[in-house]
């Protein structure tokens, strides 16, 4: 299981709310990795380069393995971050793969926003592009409102109803992806 998301800033709330969705996968028996802030600090996205940097190429091989993945993106002005949306856009290495892009895989999703209109535009545009990925998103999403809930350091929340949907989101992807393998 691979998770990709926060921001740039070490300990984001995004980041945060990527962890417990993290550790939900690893209590249903997911072995998982996070790739955040700035290991997802590429150069932008050109599919007429063949060169990748280190980086890149450690995200794509990442991608490329996993059998399921969480998306956490923080909601800046009503869109997902730029950091999260080019990390994204590397995914169109896989288009020749045998497995294109996230072909069979289930997706979570969850934007993290302080406010409700960015979290929940923005857990829309991850639907978008996880269905335009070829991916399976889970039915349930998290839509967190960082006004309202607070990530702490010790892998909790303000609101236990978040950890709770953020953990079912991190099961959700690892049983999909159980199910797929047999």
């Amino acid at each position: 299981m691979l998770g990709i998301g926060g921001s740039l800033r070490a300990g984001s709330q995004s980041e945060r709310a990527l962890r417990i969705a993290l550790a939900g996968a690893e209590e249903a028996g997911a072995r998982t990795q996070a790739i955040t802030g700035n290991d997802l600090a590429f150069p932008f996205y050109d599919s007429a380069l063949v060169e990748r940097t280190p980086e890149a190429e450690r995200f794509i091989e990442a991608v490329r393995a996993a059998d399921g993945l969480i998306i956490v993106s923080p909601g800046y002005h009503g869109a997902l971050s730029g950091l999260i949306k080019n990390a994204l856009d590397y995914i169109e290495d896989l288009r020749p793969d045998t497995r294109p892009y996230l072909e069979g895989r289930g997706v979570g999703l969850v934007a993290v926003a302080y406010g409700w209109q960015a979290a929940v535009t923005t857990l829309d545009q991850l639907r978008t592009i996880a269905h335009a990925l070829r991916g399976w998103p889970t039915p349930l999403g998290g839509s967190v409102n960082s006004a309202e809930v607070k990530f702490d350091e010790a892998g909790g929340a303000s609101d236990e109803k978040v950890v709770g949907t953020l953990r079912l989101i991190g099961q959700h992807v690892t049983e999909f992806a159980r199910a797929r393998q047999a």
